[in-house]
């Protein structure tokens, strides 16, 4: 079981940057892979980023590619989203969670353990 807590999260002008935090409860947390999603009012949730158990290897959503970096601390069990050059329609609750792999964690569907979600607002 893992235990998964985002914070981070709040209201910030359009062009400026957050850091998004995860913290997982689980000592096997560097056995999984851990991904970053998102979901706006009245839209589903959506794939953002993901990072291999290793970090070696990540993958964005084209809408974040060259704005948003994903890094993790296996020694501290977190997993961060740099969020910059943010917009307005980056406005969502944003939601970590954890997947057997890198392809599995990709999708709503591939991830086994999901956070409570943080808040994101971004004012034009």
């Amino acid at each position: 079981q893992v235990q998964l807590v985002e914070s981070g999260g709040g209201l910030v002008q359009a062009g400026g940057s957050l850091r998004l935090s995860c913290a997982a409860s689980a000592r096997t947390f560097s056995n999984y892979a851990m991904g970053w999603f998102r979901q706006a009012p009245g839209k589903e949730r959506e794939f953002v980023a993901a990072i291999t158990w290793s970090g070696g290897n990540t993958l964005y959503a084209n809408s974040v590619k060259g704005r948003f970096t994903i890094s993790r601390d296996n020694a501290k069990n977190t997993v961060n989203l740099q969020m910059n050059s943010l917009k307005p329609e980056d406005t969502a609750v944003y939601y970590c969670a954890a997947g057997r792999s890198l392809a599995l964690v990709t999708s709503m569907r591939g991830a086994d353990y999901w956070g409570q979600g943080t808040q994101v607002t971004v004012s034009s």
